[in-house]
Order: C-alpha cells, then sequence, then structure tokens
C-alpha cells in the first residue's frame, strides 16, 4: 500500500532553505511570493497489514523530529 508522509517544520521554526528559495524566486523575478515553507515527502510501499498506529510510530521515531516538525500521512488506496 503506498502510503506519503509529509514532514514540514513547525510554525515558529526558522526555515533557512525556506528562505533561500524566496530569495531565489525573487532574484528570478517572480513577485507576488509572501513566504515559502519547505519540507519533505517520504513515500513508503507498505504490506497491507502495516496499520496506521505503526506508521505514526515510524514518523515519531525516525521519519520527522516531533521537536521541531510536523507530519501528516495519507494512505491510497490501490486500485483492484
Amino acid at each position: 500500500m503506498k502510503t506519503r508522509v509529509y514532514v514540514t517544520l513547525k510554525n515558529g521554526v526558522l526555515d533557512p532553505q525556506g528562505k533561500a528559495i524566496h530569495h531565489a524566486l525573487e532574484g528570478l523575478g517572480f513577485s507576488g511570493v509572501n513566504d515559502v515553507r519547505a519540507g519533505k515527502l517520504i513515500e513508503l510501499d507498505l504490506d497491507p497489514g502495516v496499520g496506521e498506529a505503526e506508521v505514526e510510530e515510524m514518523c515519531r521515531k525516525l521519519l520527522a523530529n516531533t521537536v521541531i516538525e510536523n507530519f501528516r500521512i495519507e494512505r491510497a488506496e490501490s486500485a483492484a
């Protein structure tokens, strides 16, 4: 089962990568971008028996630093 984990910095945590992207966009002539926050996407291909609680544990123990990051899990139902 395809599972996506989106990891983003919590509000209030400095995001130097987002600032660099914002600066680069301005340098390329793009206007109207007020702020940029960068994150990461992790795609997992899991056995159907892997439960939601187990995926959350993976996130808390390895995939996200829960002190400074939030995570969101999306599970895709495979077409039969």
